[in-house]
């Protein structure tokens, strides 16, 4: 009987996978064997040749039985990948998704010194800011506490206990003093959407963070209504959004009285990122 060698058992694993209708097969087998094996991806191309001992592949069967349960990669390695760092994810957060990133490269596009981040999860926004711009503090609010546990270990990881402050909140309801930069990934997906969205999502992610309620935009009327006081005079305030809100999230904070600066596409070119100012009071 012929041994398994690490390229053999990905071989199968990444067939097995894109028989069950897993997108991206391949990267997931070769995630999921660099964490069986505490390795990097340039680690595991290394060791293609090499034999993978009864035991290490009883543990690469047990998490690719989990992957075909469509439970996400992320919840079964504890980590993903957000602006070039490694935030600690699970099911009580969202994990932080490529799109996420064009409202942190708006966001640094333009100085800041105080930074509110609302329904923070992770963290991994919050803590990218601070961590991309010495000298700068933050805070960041979410109504579940089991998502805040992830942003304390996530900001002991980087170094930010000092700078960054989280706390358990219902949108406006403890968070104190006043911010010049304001984010937010809120809740956007309608209820009518939700049946549309991958096992991986709507099986392991937070409901509560997925939908605000029938028409997707309740959050952000919301934030909206609640922000002013917490701002300065000038403030940016940027939104993540789904591709099709750009027109209604502008249309529901300059009636509450923003400047629209602009509405912001992501990498495959869809409404991402909504930025409105505070005005200044003259």
């Amino acid at each position: 009987m012929s041994e398994t060698t690490l390229e053999s058992a990905l071989r199968a694993a990444a067939t097995e996978l894109q028989q069950a209708g897993i997108e991206g097969a391949e990267t997931d087998a070769r995630r999921l064997m660099a964490h069986v094996l505490g390795l990097d991806a340039a680690g595991l191309i290394l060791r293609l040749k090499e034999p993978l001992t009864p035991d290490l592949l009883a543990d690469f069967d047990k998490v690719l039985k989990e992957r075909l349960e469509r439970k996400p990669v992320s919840h079964i390695t504890g980590q993903r990948e957000f602006w070039n760092r490694s935030f600690a994810v699970g099911p009580p957060v969202l994990d932080p998704r490529p799109e996420t990133e064009t409202l942190v490269e708006k966001a640094l596009e333009q100085p800041f010194r105080r930074v509110l981040d609302l329904g923070t999860g992770s963290g991994c926004i919050l803590l990218t800011l601070l961590a991309e711009r010495d000298g700068t503090t933050g805070m960041g609010v979410d109504i579940s506490p089991e998502a805040l546990d992830y942003a304390v270990r996530n900001r002991a990881a980087l170094g930010l206990e000092k700078r960054a402050i989280f706390a358990q909140s219902d949108w406006f309801e403890r968070v104190v003093g006043k911010f010049d930069l304001v984010v937010a990934n809120p809740p956007y997906i309608s209820i009518g959407e939700m049946p549309t969205l991958a096992p991986e999502v709507l099986r392991w992610e937070p409901m509560h963070a997925l939908t605000p309620g029938p028409t997707g935009l309740e959050a952000y009327q919301l934030i909206a209504a609640g922000l002013a006081p917490f701002l300065e005079d000038g403030a940016r305030i940027l939104l993540e959004i789904g591709p099709t809100q750009g027109d209604d999230v502008a249309a529901i904070f300059t009636a509450a009285g923003f400047e629209l600066v602009a509405i912001h596409d992501d990498m495959d070119g869809r409404n991402r990122v909504v930025e409105v100012k505070f005005p200044v009071v003259e």
